[in-house]
C-alpha cells in the first residue's frame, strides 16, 4: 500500500496532515505527492484553516522514497520530473506549517520537513539526507532550505557526507526547533498550531511569512515591510488585536489572507 497523505480539521481551525502508510514506515511514492500537494493546497486556499501540522502514522515520520519501484517515487508518467515533487512547498503555504517529525525522517522525509516553518523532532528519530551514498543528491530545495536553517558548514555536512544524525543533535545544529519524547512530538506541535489558530492574525502571519522566507535584500524587506505594515495598520484588526489582548479574550480576527491579493494587488 502506497502511502496517503490524509487531512482532518479541528473546530478550532488546525488542520492535521499524517503521511500514513504504516506498512513501509510511511515511504513517499507518487500518491504521496499527489495527496501531499492536493492537501497542501487545500490548507493554503481555505481561509478557516489557521495553521497546520504534518506528521506520520505509526512511529516514522517518513522513511524516505519507496524504491519498490526503482526511482519512479518522484515522476508520473508523462509528466516532467521535478526533485520537488509537492507542490506548493510548505513554506509557499500562507499558514504556519509545523513539522512533527514523529519518528525517523530519512531522505525526502527530511528534506520536507526542512520545508516547513518549525519542526519539532523525537529525540531518538533518526534524521539523514543520505543520497549521496545512493548515487544521488538531496532534493525539495534543500540545498536552499538547509543553508537557510543552519548555514552552510551544516549543510554541507548533511548533503555531502550523507551521515544519520538523530533529533537532539539536529536542535543542537539548528535544524529542528525542539527535541521530545516520541510520543510528546505530535501533541506539543498541535498544541503550537492550536495557539497560533486562535491567537495569531492570519494576514499578519502569511505577510511576515513570505517575508521571513524571501530572498530579498535588506532594503526591500524594508520596503516590503512598511507595505505591510501600512496595510495592516488601516485594518480593524489592528484595533482589535488590542483590545483583545487587554481584555484578556481571544481576539476576533476579520482579515483573511483570501483577502491580501486583492489588498497588495495580485
Amino acid at each position: 500500500m502506497s502511502t496517503e497523505a490524509t487531512l482532518t480539521v479541528d473546530d478550532d481551525g488546525v488542520a492535521l496532515i499524517t503521511l500514513d502508510g504504516t506498512e513501509r514506515l510511511n515511504t513517499f511514492s507518487r500518491v504521496t505527492a499527489r495527496s501531499l500537494s492536493a492537501a497542501l493546497r487545500t490548507c493554503d486556499a481555505d481561509d478557516g484553516i489557521r495553521a497546520v501540522v504534518i506528521t506520520g502514522a505509526g512511529t516514522a515520520f517518513c522513511g524516505g522514497a519507496d524504491l519498490s519501484s526503482g526511482s519512479s517515487a518522484f515522476a508520473e508518467p508523462d509528466v516532467e520530473f521535478s526533485a520537488s515533487p509537492v507542490q506548493p512547498p510548505s513554506w509557499q503555504v500562507d499558514k504556519l506549517v509545523i513539522a512533527a517529525v514523529n519518528g525517523h525522517a530519512i531522505g525526502i522525509g527530511l528534506t520536507l520537513a526542512l520545508q516547513c516553518d518549525l519542526r519539532l523532532v523525537a529525540e531518538d528519530a533518526k534524521l539523514a539526507i543520505p543520497q549521496v551514498r545512493r548515487g544521488m543528491i538531496g532534493d525539495a530545495q534543500s540545498h536552499y532550505t538547509l543553508r537557510r536553517l543552519a548555514g552552510t558548514a551544516v549543510a554541507a555536512d548533511m548533503l555531502l557526507t550523507g551521515r544519520t544524525i538523530r533529533g537532539a543533535e539536529a536542535v543542537a545544529r539548528g535544524l529542528a526547533n525542539q527535541a521530545l519524547a516520541a510520543d510528546d512530538v505530535l501533541p506539543a506541535a498541535l498544541a503550537v498550531a492550536r495557539d497560533v489558530a486562535l491567537n495569531v492574525s492570519p494576514a499578519a502571519l502569511a505577510l511576515s511569512k513570505r517575508l521571513l522566507w524571501s530572498a530579498l535584500p535588506a532594503e526591500q524587506v524594508e520596503h516590503e515591510e512598511t507595505r505591510a505594515h501600512r496595510l495592516l495598520i488601516g485594518h480593524p484588526d489592528a484595533v482589535e488585536g488590542p483590545a483583545a489582548w487587554r481584555e484578556r479574550r481571544t481576539p476576533r480576527w476579520s482579515y483573511q489572507v483570501s483577502d491580501l491579493t486583492a489588498d497588495l494587488g495580485q
